[in-house]
C-alpha cells in the first residue's frame, strides 16, 4: 500500500491510538446535478475523514444503461467533480465515487475518468486513482444461469442466456469487498462502476472495526445527502459514527434532520422496511432507534448486521427494443376529453390500416393522457379536467417507421369525427411545430436479477493509476 496515500493516512491514524468517532461527508445526492457550495464548504470545515458521492441510479430508466450516455450535463458534472476532488485533496482524505457516469457501465466509467484526468491536468493535481470496473463477464452470468443461481427481482422472468447476450451493457452492483481492495491498494480517489450506494460510505468504517450494522444504516441514509431532512434537499450532510450509533447533521442551516424524517428516509428504496440488503449481508433495522439531539440533529442506533451465507450481486442490463418517435398535443374540447378512450383507439386503427397496407404491423403505439390517466388511472366518476395533454409514443424497427406512424396519427387525430364535434379541424392543439419528435433508440430493462456466486471477489477488478 502506498505509504502517503489518503487511505493509508486515515487507516494509520485510526490504528495509532484510541479510536475516535469517524466523520463522513455525503457530498451530493447524485453527483452531476450540482453541489451547493455553502453547505459543502461548511462540511469541509468540520474536518471529515472521507468524502463520498453516489453518481448514479437506475431511476432515470433503461436508456442510460443501454446507450452508455450520461444522464447529467457534462459541464455540471465537471464542476461537481472538480469541487469534490479539490476538497478531498486539500484535506488529504479519501474521495469515493460510486456508479460513475449515471449507470456505471464501461462507457460511463470511462467518460467520468476522462473528466477526472482532464481536471487533474488542468489543475496540476497529482494523486493515486483507484478504478473499479462494474461490468459483469457474460460468460460468468451465463454459467450462473445454467447453475440455477440467478433469481428475478420484482416479478422479472427467469433470466436466459439469450437475454444476457442481448444486453448492450451488463453490470453488477459491487459491494464493500471491491472498495476494500481499493483502500488496501493505497489510493487517494476511488472511481467505481455500478456500485451499491451504501458501500461507498460503509467500507471504511468496516475496515476500521466500527459495527457494520450501524455503518450500513448510516451509509444508506447519507448517500442521498440531506434528503433525509426537513425540508429535504441535496445539500451536503455530515455523519459522525461511533461504536454505539451515529449522528446526522445537514450542512445547510435551513435543513433539520429529525427523528421522524430520518426514520422515514430509512425506508427509501427498500422493499422491506427493516432490512438493507447488501451483497455481503443485510442490516437489520428492527431495533433501530432515532433520537433528537437538538432541533437540527438526530442520533441513530440499534441496527445489527447479519452476514450472508453466500455473497450475491444484483445484475442490471438493458436491451434495444426499437426506435422511438413521439407526438405531443393538447386538447381543451370537453367532448374530446370525455370520449378520448374511444377516440384514440379508433384513430390508431385508421393509422394501422393506412401504414400497414404494404407492410406488417411492426410497431407499438401507446398514449398517455395527462390530466386524466397519464400518471395513474382516473377514479370512476372523477370530474373531467378543462384540458389534457396527449403524449403518443411509437416504437418501431426504424426511426423512419416510427415517425411515419406518429405523423399519420397526428393528421387523423386532428380531423377525427366524434359525437358532438363542433369543428372539422382543430380538435387538438400543438405546443410547437413539428409536434412529432424523433427520440432515437429505445431500451428496456431485460436483466434485473440477483446472482449468487462464489466468484464474488473476482467480479470487479481494480486498477490503479498514478496521475
Amino acid at each position: 500500500m502506498s505509504g502517503d496515500s489518503a487511505t493509508r493516512r486515515i487507516l494509520d491514524a485510526f490504528a495509532a491510538g484510541p479510536r475516535r468517532p469517524l466523520r463522513i461527508l455525503g457530498a451530493s445526492g447524485q453527483l452531476g446535478y450540482g453541489i451547493p457550495t455553502p453547505a459543502f464548504e461548511a462540511g469541509l470545515a468540520r474536518s471529515p475523514d472521507l468524502i463520498g458521492c453516489d453518481m448514479g441510479s437506475i431511476d432515470p430508466g433503461p436508456y442510460y444503461l443501454g446507450s452508455g450516455n450520461l444522464a447529467t450535463a457534462p459541464g455540471q458534472t465537471r464542476r461537481d467533480l472538480r469541487k469534490v476532488m479539490a476538497g478531498a485533496l486539500k484535506l488529504r482524505i479519501p474521495l469515493v465515487i460510486g456508479t460513475a457516469g449515471s449507470a456505471g457501465a464501461a462507457p460511463h466509467l470511462e467518460q467520468t475518468l476522462a473528466m477526472v484526468r482532464e481536471i487533474a491536468r488542468t489543475e496540476d493535481w497529482h494523486f493515486r486513482l483507484g478504478v473499479l470496473a462494474g461490468d459483469i463477464d457474460r460468460q460468468v452470468a451465463c454459467a450462473a444461469v445454467r447453475a440455477g443461481t440467478v433469481t428475478g427481482i420484482d416479478g422479472m422472468a427467469d433470466l436466459t442466456e439469450e437475454e444476457i447476450g442481448a444486453s448492450t451493457h451488463l453490470v453488477g452492483q459491487m459491494g464493500m469487498d471491491a472498495f476494500r481492495r481499493a483502500f488496501e491498494a493505497g489510493v487517494d480517489i476511488v472511481i467505481a462502476g455500478r456500485a451499491c450506494d451504501a458501500a461507498i460510505f460503509s467500507t471504511l468504517p468496516a475496515m476500521l472495526g466500527f459495527p457494520l450494522g450501524l455503518a450500513v444504516h448510516m451509509a444508506k441514509i447519507i448517500e442521498c445527502a440531506s434528503l433525509c431532512c426537513l425540508p429535504g434537499g441535496r445539500d451536503t450532510i455530515l455523519a459522525t459514527l461511533d461504536d454505539e450509533g451515529f449522528e446526522l447533521e445537514s450542512m445547510a442551516p435551513q435543513r433539520r434532520a429529525t427523528p421522524l424524517s430520518v426514520a422515514a428516509h430509512s425506508l427509501y428504496e427498500q422493499g422491506d422496511p427493516y432490512s438493507i440488503i447488501e451483497p455481503e449481508g443485510r442490516a437489520d433495522l428492527r431495533e433501530a432507534r432515532y433520537e433528537a439531539i437538538d432541533e437540527r440533529r438526530t442520533r441513530v442506533s440499534g441496527a445489527r448486521w447479519i452476514a450472508a451465507t453466500e455473497p450475491s450481486v444484483k445484475l442490471e442490463g438493458a436491451r434495444v427494443v426499437g426506435e422511438r418517435a413521439i407526438l405531443m398535443a393538447g386538447a381543451a374540447d370537453p367532448r374530446f376529453i370525455a370520449q378520448h378512450r374511444d377516440i384514440l383507439p379508433a384513430v390508431a386503427k385508421i393509422v394501422r390500416d393506412l401504414v400497414c397496407e404494404e407492410a406488417e404491423e411492426d410497431y407499438a403505439l401507446r398514449w398517455r393522457v395527462y390530466g386524466v390517466d397519464g400518471v395513474t388511472d382516473a377514479q370512476p366518476g372523477a370530474p373531467l379536467p378543462a384540458e389534457v395533454f396527449l403524449l403518443i409514443e411509437c416504437i418501431a424497427p426504424t426511426l423512419a417507421r416510427a415517425e411515419e406512424v406518429a405523423r399519420t396519427m397526428k393528421q387523423y387525430l386532428l380531423h377525427f369525427g366524434y359525437a358532438g364535434r363542433l369543428s372539422t379541424g382543430g380538435n387538438i392543439a400543438f405546443p410547437f411545430t413539428p409536434p412529432e419528435v424523433g427520440m432515437g433508440t429505445a431500451y428496456r430493462f431485460n436483466v434485473y436479477h440477483i446472482m449468487r456466486t462464489p466468484e464474488y471477489a473476482s467480479l470487479f477488478p481494480l486498477r490503479v493509476e498514478v496521475l
